[in-house]
């Protein structure tokens, strides 16, 4: 399972936290959509999620082990695709996928058996061996899934993983991440693509300026014959910009001291419970 409780992200000095007191869990075995308009946090939530960025107040916990006490421990159990295909581009694919699975210390013949399938649905095995700067956006986007799943993760992060991809690589991509759900491990992605969102997932959250404002059962929403797409419009459009001013004036608050530590939990804790956000 995937926790997260009371997530709040400030930049540098800013007065207004970017990511503003979000609580949601995801189930194993679930595919779960993050979504929300550029710029309301989604890829700030997502590197806190993964270690990646530090964050001011709140817990994240990762089957379990806690981000901040154990960051190792809870490392081990993530693979981050991100949405920029970062590799190192003067290693042969081969080379790439082993120095991953190296640093997951996964056992040389576990990682075969992971590896060879996933050659085979991307199409990638006649350019295995060469370097990954002769690579395609698209087959960059394919080398950095394989050394994602090398260590089979608890929790597979992706942020916006079907950019560049061909629309039989994305068909591939979208059966690996089923399967991965299937197997009780989480698949946590963000996307703008709603049908695809709206067809792969089980739940979606929604966050606009840093609020989570909804977390829906997708299999529900179809019951009701609701579309993600309008319930994706109303959300984004909810004006939130009350929260920030709210955020002061209870940080204001008589019963949170000025020198308290804890002042931005408390605030965040007091409008959630006010408000009855997520």
């Amino acid at each position: 399972m995937l926790e997260i409780k009371g997530l709040i992200k400030r930049y540098g000095n800013a007065e207004i936290p970017t990511v503003k007191g979000i609580s949601f869990e995801v189930n194993d075995g679930e595919i779960f959509g993050f979504l929300g308009s550029n710029g309301a946090g989604k890829t700030t939530t997502i590197k806190c999620i993964c270690g990646i960025l530090p964050f001011d107040e709140g817990k994240i916990l990762v089957d379990g082990i806690d981000m901040k006490e154990n960051p190792h421990d809870a490392k081990l159990k993530i693979a981050y695709i991100s949405d920029n295909h970062a590799v190192f581009e003067r290693l042969t694919g081969r080379e790439y996928v082993n120095h991953i699975a190296n640093l997951y210390n996964t056992p040389k013949e576990e990682r075969e058996k992971i590896i060879n399938p996933l050659l085979d649905a991307f199409g990638l095995k006649q350019a295995y061996d060469r370097q990954i700067k002769s690579y395609s956006h698209g087959m960059k986007q394919k080398i950095n899934v394989i050394a994602g799943l090398v260590h089979s993760p608890k929790l597979w992060v992706l942020d916006e993983p079907l950019l560049g991809l061909d629309p039989q690589s994305a068909l591939e991509l979208k059966n690996i991440m089923r399967q991965h759900a299937q197997k009780g491990n989480i698949v946590f992605f963000s996307s703008h693509i709603l049908e695809v969102v709206e067809s792969l997932c089980d739940r979606v959250g929604i966050l606009n300026k840093g609020v989570l404002v909804d977390v829906i059962d997708l299999h529900e929403l179809k019951k009701k014959g609701k579309s993600l797409e309008e319930i994706f419009i109303t959300s984004t459009n909810k004006d939130v910009s009350y929260i920030n001013k709210k955020f002061m004036r209870v940080k204001d608050h008589s019963e949170i001291k000025v020198d308290d530590k804890n002042a931005d939990k408390k605030a965040f804790a007091i409008i959630h419970r006010v408000l009855n956000l997520k």
